[in-house]
């Protein structure tokens, strides 16, 4: 990896369109904001799908990792271009991580620097950090990143999904730092709906996807991969805290060198076949 393939205004291997697909975003609005909002109208949760009798048959669409891909599966339900409005079943089935990757695709087509990140909110419920992902974007009048809620905009879990106030989302390492510093209880962090997704290693493996993320690699919010199974099965130990440890700080550094050295360590790297 280098410095050049951290520039956030240019695709990754993730988030590239087809040459084709380009035309279909032209339509869409010119501010990262409203960008975002549309993307509300091209993708639907599995549970939502479930609930209006989308076949089963298209769960599987959830496990695309590619944009291109999404945009092909998009296209293959409804030819249109994507602003226009798209009923519920025309729509590809995914997670926040498929709302906030497909927005910063078309913001980094668009040439505007921005990033997916997972992490947890802690807006959903009082007192819970549920895993979840979100756009940034880099507003260079206010020279910061901004932190945009995808899925949610328009909705009033906190009162600027456009803009979301620190700690309302944190990032996997943000939520780490918090951890080992006793000001959270990691039990309170974990995947919304399961009785066993909580705790410090639901944590430590968001780290390791915000890392992923920041180095242009938008994992699924199931993939693993180093010794993140591991991890989760309790087979780690304090040397593999020390490393998440190093993830959060590198990641709160924001340093592209940095990131894109850590993120060749043998334990950190998306290896070419990933489990999902």
């Amino acid at each position: 990896m280098t410095h050049d393939v951290l520039d956030y205004a240019r695709p990754g291997p993730l988030t590239t369109l087809d040459a084709a697909q380009l035309p279909l975003i032209e339509g869409l609005p010119e501010d990262p904001v409203g960008i975002c909002a549309a993307v509300q109208n091209l993708v639907i949760q599995p549970t939502d799908a479930t609930a209006l009798g989308i076949p089963e048959s298209r769960m599987p669409e959830k496990n695309i990792r590619p944009v291109s891909e999404l945009i092909a599966a998009l296209t293959a339900l409804d030819p249109a271009p994507l602003h226009r409005p798209r009923t519920p079943a025309k729509r590809v089935i995914g997670t926040c991580r498929h709302f906030a990757t497909i927005a910063c695709a078309i913001l980094r087509a668009r040439g505007i620097a921005s990033r997916a990140r997972c992490g947890f909110g802690t807006y959903f419920q009082q007192g819970r950090g549920f895993d979840h992902w979100i756009t940034e974007y880099w507003d260079e009048a206010r020279r910061r990143w901004v932190r945009v809620d995808t899925e949610h905009l328009g909705r009033d879990f906190v009162a600027r999904p456009d803009d979301l106030a620190p700690g309302e989302f944190l990032t996997g390492g943000e939520a780490w730092v918090r951890y080992r510093s006793g000001v959270i209880d990691p039990h309170t962090f974990g995947t919304a709906g399961t009785d066993h997704a909580w705790g410090p290693h639901e944590i430590s493996g968001n780290a390791v996807r915000d890392l992923a993320a920041l180095c242009k690699w938008e994992t699924l919010n199931w993939d693993e991969w180093g010794r993140m199974t591991a991890a989760y099965e309790g087979g780690t130990g304090p040397d593999y805290d020390r490393l998440i440890d190093m993830v959060a700080d590198t990641c709160a550094q924001d340093d592209p060198s940095a990131l894109s050295r850590l993120f060749a360590h043998e334990d950190l790297a998306v290896p070419r076949d990933i489990t999902g």
